[in-house]
C-alpha cells in the first residue's frame, strides 16, 4: 500500500514539475484577468474607430455592416437554398420552415469538397464550381423545376451596401482565390447561374442574402431563442458579429432600429495594438501564413494555427533540450504536422496522455512520461489563451450590448460555433467561465448552432423575405393615411363649401360647418383696463382666472389663476351637478384669491358648439369632447351658470361674455399682434373662428363692420362628403365613440382620437400577424390606452428606439426593436394625416378672407393653442407646410398663445365692457 501512495506521489511530484517547466517557458502565454480586462477596453475601442465614419477606414477591427436588421420572430414560413463556403468542404442546404407556427424547420443537405486548385484558382473557376454543386444538389433532390429563394454564407469580410450584395476585402484562412477581391461575390454568383441557364441546366433561384457565418449562426440559434443576439465562430478562423443599435452606425443612413454588425474581430491587433501580447511563436506563424501581418487575433486562436503554435513551442523546447532528451524528428519540424484535431486529443481529461504519447510517436518521437505530461501542458497553455483572448474580445461586445441597452445587467443568448469550440473537449467550459467572471452582470446564455450557418443563411433569406411580405402589408395599411395633393385641394374645396352653406341663411340649418355668429365685434385697442374673471371650460381641467389688465403706454395683462378636476362623472352627470361642480371651483378660487365679495365682470370661455343670439347668451348645440352631462343641449350655458351661482348664494357675477376658446386664443394673439383675425385650436378637439364680414353673415341682421364666427369645424363631413379619405380605421373610432356620426373631422385631426385611431391600427396589424409576435394583449384591448401624448412622445426626434420600447412596455406592450420602429411609423402617418388635414381646412379660411378683400396677397396672423399643435414634435410643422401649399397667396403667420383662452376671454369680457359704455354715452 506505501509503495502505491509513493509511486502516487511520484506521478503527481513529477507531473507538477513538468508543468511549472512550461509555465515558465510560456509564461507569456498566460494571461491573467488584469491583462484581459485590459483587452476588453483595447477592443471596445477598436469597435468604436470600425463604427465611426472618419475612423472606418483605417480600423482594424472593420466592423461590418450586414444589412440584417432583425432576427427570426418564429412566424417565418417557406422552403429556401442556402449555400455555406467558407471552410474546408462546401455545403448546399434545402431548408423548410413550417408554416404552422411550431417553428419546426426539416434539412437536408450535401457536403462538397473545395480541392486547393478551387481555392487557390480563379474567381471564375470558383463561381462555376459553386454553381455546378448547386446543380447537382437539386438535380438530386428533383427540386429543378421550381423556383427557390437562397441565402449565401460567405465566411470572409464583406463591406455591404444591401443584404443581397457584398464586396470582398480579403480572404482569410486558407482561401487564396485570383480575381475576387474588391468584387461583389453576389453578382459573380448570379453570373455562374446564369451560365447555367444559358447551357439549358435549369437553375432558377433569387439570391435575396448574402451571410457571413457568424450571422448564420446567430440568426440560426436565434430561431430557437429570440434573446440572441450574438453570433461567434471559433473554428478554421474565428469571428463574431452582434446587433447594434443603428444610431451609432455611422456607414449606415438612417438611426432606428438594430442592424447585425459583422465585427471581423480576426483582424484585431493588426495595427500593432497587442504587439505587447504576442510570442515568438506568434510572428513566426504569421511570417510562415500566406497573409503575413494580417489577421493577427485569428492566428493567436483560431483552429487553424493552434496545432502550428504547439509544434512550434514543442519544436523549440527539444532545441533547448527540455523536451525528448534534445532529440528532434523531421516530422516535428514538418510545418502542419500538428493540427488542432491532435491538440483536442492530447487534451482529453481520462486518454489524453495516452493520446500524447501515441501522437509523439507517429512524429517520429521517442517520449518520456515527462515529455507527454510537458506536451500535453503545452497544449493546455496554448489553447487556454485562445479561450481567454475571444473571452475578453467577447465580454467587450456583451459591456457594449448592456451598454447599448442602458441596463444595469443584461440577459441574452450568444450563438456559438466552428469545430475548435465543438470538439476540442476543455475550450467551451473554459471560455464560458472567463466570460461569466470578466463581465458579472451579463447573464449568458451560450447556445450551440447544431446545423451551422447554413441553416442561418436559410433563416436570414426567410427573415428577408417576411420582412417584404410584412413591409408590402404595412405599406398597404398606412397608405390608406396617405393624403395626396389632389385629396388635399378637395378637402380644401369641400371644407371651403361648407363654410358658405354654414352662413347663408337657406342652408345654415343642414350645414356641417354650423359657422356659429360669436358678437364679438371688437378686438382689443388697448384702452382696456380692469380687473376680470375667466372661466375656461373644455376638457378634463378647468381654470378660473382672475385677470387684470392695464391700459396706456405700459398696457399690461397679469394673470392669477387655479386649475380644478372635471371627474368623469360629472362630465357625464347631470347638467346641475356639472355647473354646481363649476361654482364650487369658483367660491374656491374666489376664497383662494381673497375677493369673495367683489362683483366682477366675467368672461366664459366654453369650448363647445354653441348658438349664441347675443355675447352674453348661448344655447349649447351639443356636447363633444367627451362630454355627456344631461338636460344642457339646447339650453343657455349662461343661465345655468347664473341659476348654480344663485343656488350657492354666497356671490354675485357680472357675466358680460359667453365665449368659444378659439375666440379666446385669437383675442389673446391679437392684443399682441393687429394682424391676427383667426384663432385655431388643435389639442384635445380641433376647431376654428375668424373675422368674418357682416355681410357675409345672413343669419345675423345688419351688413355693416365684422364679426367673429366660430366655425365648429369638427362637424366637417358629417354628411359624407369626405368619406374618401376616411378609413376603416376611423369608422371604427367613430362608432365607438359617445357621439357616433358625429364630429367626423374632429375625430381625424384632434389630440382626443388620434391614439385612438393608432390602437385600431395596432391591433389590426397583431391581427395580421406583423406586430408583438401576433399577441393582442389586454393593454391593446383596452379603449383609450394609446393616449395622444404617446404619440408626441414616440414620435420625437431625440428619443431612442430603446425609449419608444420603454413606453409601449409601460402600456404593457411587450415589443421588440422591429415593433417599435413599426409602432412609430404608425404614429407618424396618423399625426401627419390630422396636420395635413387641418392646414388644408385653415387654407379655405385664409383663402376666404383673401377674396373677401379682394386681395392678391393677403398677409394674416393666425393665433394658436392646443396640445397637439405645442407638443407634438411635428404636427404644427407639417400644419404650416400644408397651409403655404395649400394657401400660396397668402403670407401666413402662426403666433402660439402662450396664456391660452382664459386672457382671451378676459379680454373679450374688457372690449365688450368698453363697447357697452361707449354705447351708453
Amino acid at each position: 500500500m506505501f509503495a502505491v501512495h509513493l509511486l502516487a506521489f511520484y506521478f503527481t511530484k513529477l507531473k507538477e514539475d513538468q508543468i511549472k517547466k512550461v509555465d515558465r517557458f510560456l509564461y507569456h502565454m498566460r494571461l491573467s484577468d488584469d491583462v484581459l480586462l485590459d483587452v476588453m477596453t483595447r477592443f471596445q475601442a477598436e469597435m468604436v474607430k470600425g463604427l465611426e465614419r472618419d475612423t472606418h477606414p483605417t480600423a482594424a477591427v472593420k466592423m461590418l455592416p450586414t444589412f440584417v436588421r432583425s432576427i427570426p420572430d418564429g412566424s417565418e414560413k417557406g422552403e429556401f437554398l442556402a449555400l455555406d463556403l467558407g471552410g474546408s468542404k462546401f455545403r448546399v442546404l434545402k431548408v423548410k420552415v413550417s408554416e404552422d407556427g411550431k417553428q419546426n424547420v426539416q434539412m437536408e443537405s450535401q457536403f462538397y469538397p473545395t480541392p486547393k486548385e478551387i481555392t487557390h484558382g480563379n474567381g471564375t473557376e470558383l463561381f462555376d464550381y459553386v454553381a455546378d454543386c448547386l446543380a447537382d444538389f437539386m438535380e438530386t433532390k428533383n427540386i429543378k423545376h421550381k423556383k427557390f429563394p437562397l441565402g449565401f454564407t460567405f465566411s470572409f469580410p464583406c463591406i455591404q451596401t444591401k443584404l443581397e450584395e457584398g464586396v470582398l476585402l480579403s480572404w482569410t484562412k486558407y482561401f487564396k482565390v485570383r480575381g475576387v477581391q474588391e468584387t461583389d461575390v453576389v453578382s459573380s454568383l448570379r453570373h455562374a447561374l446564369r451560365k447555367h441557364k444559358a447551357s439549358f441546366i435549369d437553375i432558377d433561384v433569387d439570391v435575396l442574402a448574402l451571410v457571413n457565418d457568424t450571422v448564420g449562426t446567430m440568426m440560426t440559434c436565434g430561431y430557437d431563442d429570440q434573446r440572441c443576439e450574438v453570433g461567434v465562430i471559433i473554428g478554421t478562423g474565428t469571428n463574431a458579429c452582434y446587433m447594434e443599435e443603428m444610431s451609432n452606425i455611422d456607414l449606415v443612413e438612417g438611426d432606428e432600429g438594430r442592424m447585425c454588425i459583422n465585427t471581423e474581430w480576426g483582424a484585431f491587433g493588426d495595427d500593432g495594438s497587442l504587439d505587447d501580447l504576442r510570442t515568438e511563436f506568434d510572428r513566426e506563424i504569421d511570417l510562415g501564413s500566406i497573409n503575413p501581418g494580417k489577421q493577427l487575433f485569428e492566428k493567436m486562436i483560431s483552429g487553424l494555427y493552434l496545432g502550428e503554435l504547439v509544434r512550434l513551442v514543442l519544436l523549440k523546447m527539444a532545441k533547448k533540450g527540455l523536451l525528448f532528451n534534445g532529440k528532434i524528428s523531421t516530422a516535428i519540424r514538418t510545418k502542419g504536422k500538428i493540427e488542432t484535431k491532435h491538440v483536442a486529443a492530447m487534451e482529453k481529461r481520462k486518454e489524453g496522455l495516452q493520446n500524447t504519447k501515441e501522437i509523439l510517436m507517429e512524429l517520429g518521437l521517442t517520449p518520456s512520461e515527462e515529455d507527454c505530461i510537458a506536451a500535453q501542458h503545452v497544449c493546455t497553455i496554448v489553447s487556454f489563451r485562445s479561450a481567454n483572448l475571444c473571452a475578453a474580445a467577447l465580454a467587450a461586445i456583451l459591456t457594449r450590448l448592456r451598454e447599448n441597452k442602458k441596463l444595469v445587467r443584461l440577459r441574452t443568448t450568444v450563438g456559438m460555433d466552428g469545430t475548435l469550440y465543438k470538439t476540442h473537449p476543455q475550450y467551451p467550459k473554459r471560455l464560458h467561465k472567463v466570460v461569466r467572471r470578466l463581465v458579472p452582470n451579463c447573464d449568458v446564455r451560450f447556445l450551440l448552432s447544431e446545423s451551422g450557418s447554413g441553416k442561418g443563411a436559410a433563416m436570414v433569406t426567410a427573415v428577408a423575405c417576411r420582412l417584404v411580405s410584412q413591409r408590402k402589408q404595412i405599406d398597404e395599411i398606412l397608405a390608406s393615411f396617405e393624403l395626396s395633393e389632389e385629396n388635399l385641394i378637395e378637402v380644401k374645396n369641400k371644407m371651403r363649401e361648407e363654410l358658405e352653406y354654414g352662413l347663408k341663411k337657406e342652408t345654415h340649418a343642414t350645414a356641417t360647418v354650423k359657422m356659429l355668429p360669436t358678437y364679438v365685434c371688437g378686438t382689443p385697442d388697448g384702452t382696456e383696463k380692469g380687473k376680470f374673471l375667466a372661466l375656461d371650460l373644455g376638457g378634463t381641467n378647468f381654470r378660473v382666472l382672475l385677470v387684470k389688465i392695464r391700459s396706456g403706454r405700459r398696457k399690461s395683462v397679469r394673470m392669477y389663476n387655479k386649475i380644478f378636476a372635471i371627474p368623469l362623472e360629472i362630465m357625464q352627470g347631470t347638467g346641475e351637478e356639472l355647473f354646481d361642480h363649476i361654482v364650487q371651483c369658483i367660491a374656491d378660487f374666489l376664497e383662494y384669491m381673497g375677493i369673495k365679495g367683489a362683483r366682477l365682470p366675467l368672461g366664459f370661455t366654453f369650448s363647445f358648439p354653441c348658438r349664441q343670439a347675443s355675447i352674453d347668451k348661448g344655447a349649447l348645440v351639443e356636447w363633444t369632447k367627451g362630454f355627456k352631462a344631461t338636460d344642457c343641449e339646447g339650453e343657455d350655458v349662461v343661465d345655468m351658470l347664473r341659476e348654480a351661482i344663485k343656488r350657492r348664494n354666497e356671490f354675485d357675477l357680472d357675466i358680460v361674455a359667453v365665449v368659444n376658446d378659439t375666440v379666446g386664443t385669437m383675442m389673446t394673439c391679437g392684443y399682441e399682434d393687429p394682424y391676427c383675425e383667426i384663432g385655431l385650436i388643435a389639442g384635445t378637439g380641433s376647431n376654428v373662428c375668424y373675422v368674418e364680414e357682416m355681410k357675409n353673415i345672413e343669419i345675423v341682421e345688419g351688413t355693416e363692420g365684422k364679426m367673429c364666427i366660430n366655425t365648429e369645424w369638427g362637424g366637417f363631413g358629417d354628411n359624407g362628403c369626405i368619406d374618401s379619405i376616411r378609413t376603416k380605421y376611423d369608422k371604427e373610432v367613430d362608432e365607438g365613440s359617445l357621439n357616433p356620426g358625429k364630429q367626423r373631422y374632429e375625430k381625424m385631426t384632434s389630440g382626443m382620437y388620434l391614439g385612438e385611431i393608432v390602437r385600431q391600427i395596432l391591433i389590426d396589424l397583431t391581427k395580421h400577424g406583423l406586430l408583438f409576435r401576433s399577441q393582442i394583449s389586454e393593454s391593446l384591448r383596452t379603449r383609450g390606452i394609446f393616449e395622444t401624448k404617446f404619440l408626441s412622445h414616440i414620435e420625437s426626434d431625440r428619443l431612442a428606439l430603446l425609449q419608444v420600447r420603454r413606453i409601449l412596455q409601460q402600456l404593457g406592450l411587450d415589443s421588440t426593436c422591429d415593433d417599435s420602429i413599426i409602432v412609430k411609423e404608425v404614429c407618424g402617418a396618423v399625426s401627419k394625416r390630422a396636420a395635413q388635414l387641418c392646414g388644408a381646412g385653415l387654407a379655405a379660411i385664409v383663402e376666404k378672407k383673401r377674396e373677401n378683400r379682394n386681395l392678391e396677397h393677403l398677409k394674416i396672423t393666425v393665433g394658436v393653442d392646443g396640445t397637439l399643435y405645442k407638443l407634438h414634435p411635428h404636427f404644427s410643422r407639417i400644419l404650416r407646410e400644408t397651409v403655404k401649399e395649400m394657401a400660396p397667396q397668402c403670407d401666413v403667420t402662426f403666433m402660439l398663445s402662450e396664456d391660452g383662452s382664459g386672457k382671451g376671454a378676459a379680454l373679450i369680457t374688457a372690449v365688450a365692457k368698453r363697447l357697452h359704455n361707449v354705447g351708453e354715452n
